[in-house]
């Protein structure tokens, strides 16, 4: 019972193109569903297939947004955090994981004694001796230290329980064959069953959002960010040869499938992209 409900609403997603436009034919398909004897206990059974998918993949979605996240959690401040602080504090001496963060450091600290000077020099901050500058500049230079410090550790916690979280995230995919089945079904129906207008609206607002000309500046703050996040270095060569390349094989596969699927599926929707776009 399971699969023909699986087989009949993955047909539903994916019908062929034919001679007659799909319109046409889904027409005269709901006329002859309408004529015959039996038409209403097929659409009591449709409608508790669609019953049913709709629960079960909004279950299986939520389970895998949230498993993953309270094993992050919870292996993060229960499990890595006190021995990593423990560790760090007693037997480790450096402050710094890598040098973008000595590069921040110092750069940071720099701009707090050119500041001082500064404000001195336009009247904004009573005149100081050198050795109360001094003063300052070593408790600004304590204070960047505990923060990076802090952000080495977290950078450490963040690896290992994110580690924790893509293997309870993919051990859920791999054991989930039926409700990843049930979960793309869900997609499909929802994605194909969107009006012309809305499907082109969301493919244009996904490829300006990741592949459009202005998006190599959020790219760059994502990169950025998330090699912070590791306590990795910030290789800017590294992070423009990847804006360079990834953007362009994103685009050639949203391009691939408006024209393998969405161009068999709505011919209409791909008419509208392109009016749009234009």
């Amino acid at each position: 019972m399971k699969n023909w409900r699986l087989n009949n609403i993955n047909q539903s997603a994916f019908e062929k193109t034919g001679p007659v436009p799909r319109s046409i034919t889904k027409t005269f398909e709901k006329f002859k569903k309408e004529l015959e004897p039996n038409s209403e206990s097929e659409i009591i059974e449709e409608f508790r297939v669609s019953r049913y998918q709709t629960a079960a993949s909004i279950k299986y979605l939520i389970l895998l947004v949230a498993v993953p996240f309270i094993v992050n959690q919870i292996s993060r401040n229960f499990i890595f955090s006190p021995f990593i602080d423990y560790f760090w504090n007693d037997n480790q001496s450096d402050i710094f994981l890598n040098a973008s963060q000595e590069e921040r450091a110092f750069g940071e600290l720099q701009r707090f004694e050119e500041k001082i000077h500064f404000e001195i020099l336009i009247g904004q901050s009573p005149p100081l001796s050198q050795e109360s500058i001094d003063r300052e500049v070593k408790n600004k230079a304590m204070e960047l230290a505990q923060f990076f410090v802090q952000e080495s550790t977290d950078a450490i916690k963040n690896l290992l329980s994110d580690i924790l979280s893509f293997i309870s995230f993919a051990y859920l995919i791999f054991t989930g064959g039926r409700q990843i089945a049930v979960l793309k079904s869900f997609i499909n129906e929802l994605i194909y069953g969107l009006s012309d207008t809305a499907k082109a609206f969301l493919i244009i607002l996904f490829t300006d959002i990741f592949v459009g000309f202005h998006s190599t500046h959020g790219w760059e703050v994502v990169l950025e960010n998330g090699l912070r996040h590791f306590g990795l270095p910030e290789n800017h060569d590294l992070i423009f040869l990847f804006i360079a390349t990834f953007p362009v094989v994103l685009d050639t596969v949203f391009k691939y499938w408006i024209f393998r699927y969405l161009n068999q599926v709505s011919p209409s929707a791909v008419a509208t992209y392109h009016e749009m776009n234009d």
